[in-house]
């Protein structure tokens, strides 16, 4: 038998939880003196305090707890309830992990306001290119909306191309668009540089027409951080008297394992009026 202060340090709770849950109902001291009133409790008691405690990590009132424990939920059964709390949590650190990146992206942006690094920008002419593609539909323009389409959309493509034994040839080149059924969704066309017949199957193999004109800067680091890269290229495009002619691209130059080591050139087409 152990003190409740020896229990709590087993089960690694506060002695005031357990005191808590003594007055509940949910766990009773194995014995309590008479004399004293000195709670003890015996070791075969940390299991069912493993199930309190997880099952108050799943959101669940002590009310809800006690329910569940006393019908006697099984082994498996709360293995399978924890497994799913497990994927909520990491769904949601992900989620939080991709906002606060967002947030430092729009901090740079603000923090180098007034101060862009527009001389990076060049003007230039694009050529045509044959490109295989496929494309989705994302919930809107965020970057929270588009990375859970392009990524996956990219993978099913390159899958696509080897199973039809076609190798790129060129850098992949991305674009997004206005949906058409509208209501802020955007389309998504993930491509890459191909040597093949023109096809409309498992992919798209079409031409994408020359740019005349198209203000270009380099992004470096993942797409994910591309937000001061792109504005600045906006200021430019402004600053410069030019209007946007149509939907910019970005061109993955470099894509190594690290992406933070990725080079992306972004291309928005202009006219000069």
């Amino acid at each position: 038998m152990f003190t409740i202060g020896d229990f709590a340090r087993h089960g690694r709770v506060s002695v005031r939880m357990l005191r808590h849950y003594d007055a509940t109902g949910l766990l009773r001291p194995a014995h309590v003196d008479p004399a004293t009133g000195y709670r003890y409790y015996a070791a075969a008691q940390l299991a069912r305090l493993n199930r309190v405690i997880a099952l108050k990590e799943l959101g669940l009132t002590l009310q809800q707890v006690q329910q569940i424990l006393d019908e006697k939920v099984t082994t498996e059964e709360l293995r399978a309830m924890l497994r799913l709390r497990r994927a909520e949590l990491e769904n949601a650190m992900t989620a939080a992990a991709a906002r606060l990146v967002q947030v430092e992206a729009r901090l740079r942006s603000i923090e180098s306001e007034g101060r862009m690094p527009t001389n990076d920008v060049v003007i230039r002419s694009i050529p045509p290119i044959r490109v295989a593609e496929l494309t989705a539909t994302a919930a809107g323009f965020e970057p929270e909306a588009i990375s859970p389409v392009i990524g996956p959309l990219y993978d099913e493509l390159f899958r696509r191309l080897d199973a039809a034994g076609i190798k790129p040839t060129g850098p992949g080149v991305a674009s997004y668009e206005d949906a058409p059924e509208g209501g802020g969704r955007i389309t998504v066309h993930a491509a890459v540089q191909v040597a093949a017949p023109l096809q409309d199957g498992a992919f798209r193999v079409l031409d994408l027409p020359p740019v005349e004109h198209a203000a270009t800067i380099v992004h470096r680091g993942p797409m994910d951080t591309v937000l001061p890269t792109a504005q600045a290229l906006a200021v430019w495009i402004d600053e410069n008297g030019y209007r946007s002619a149509g939907h910019p691209r970005e061109v993955s130059l470099e894509c190594p394992d690290d992406r933070d080591d990725w080079v992306t050139e972004l291309q928005a087409p202009v006219i000069n009026p």
